[in-house]
This record gives C-alpha cells, sequence and structure tokens, in this order.
C-alpha cells in the first residue's frame, strides 16, 4: 500500500498501546490483520508496533474496555504535510492505476 511512499515506517509515530487498567481481556484486538498484538498472561501487548496500519483504529473502536489508544492524529497529518506525503501517495496512486482524473 502507499500509505507512506518510501518514507521509513519507523519514523512514524503510530501504533496502538494498551491501557491494562481498563483491559477487560476480550481479544478482540487478536482480530488484528497486521498480528500487532501478542496474548499474555496479563492480557494483549503490543509485540509489532511498526507493523500496525498507519491511521488505522479499528483495534480502539473495537475494544470492550476502551484500553487501547492511539497518538493525536494531529500529529500525523503534521508529518504528512512536513514531509509532503499526501502528494507522493497520490502519485504512487496514478502510477498504480488507482487514480483515474475524470473517469
Amino acid at each position: 500500500m502507499a500509505w507512506l511512499v518510501d518514507y521509513p515506517r519507523e519514523k512514524v509515530n503510530w501504533h496502538s498501546t494498551v491501557d491494562f487498567s481498563k483491559c477487560v481481556k476480550c481479544g478482540i484486538c487478536m482480530n488484528c490483520g497486521k498480528n500487532v498484538y501478542k496474548w499474555t498472561s496479563e492480557g494483549p501487548v503490543v509485540a509489532k508496533p511498526y507493523d500496525c496500519v498507519v491511521g488505522c483504529t479499528t483495534c480502539a473502536n473495537l475494544c470492550k474496555g476502551i484500553a487501547i489508544s492511539f497518538p493525536d492524529v494531529k500529529e500525523l497529518r503534521e508529518l504528512y504535510h512536513k514531509e509532503h506525503l499526501w502528494a507522493k501517495v497520490t502519485r504512487q496512486l496514478k502510477k498504480e492505476g488507482k487514480l483515474n482524473p475524470g473517469k
């Protein structure tokens, strides 16, 4: 996917954190398509933070205990502005044939 277009994922502060005081151990986060979480005796831990899809918050939206949070999206938007990522993503999507203006 063209979310970052060659920008290093490790430089993007975007992954979940789990507040164990709120976690009800429902396991919904274990449905993550990128397998970001690992289940432990204390509940889920973020085992692969850089596999988290930039901008995705599905696990937090569905978390029964409201125990999962993400950085403020404003920080992410500022990074996209500063690094001109929106323009790079648009160019990449056009190159891949996913954006066809006028159609």
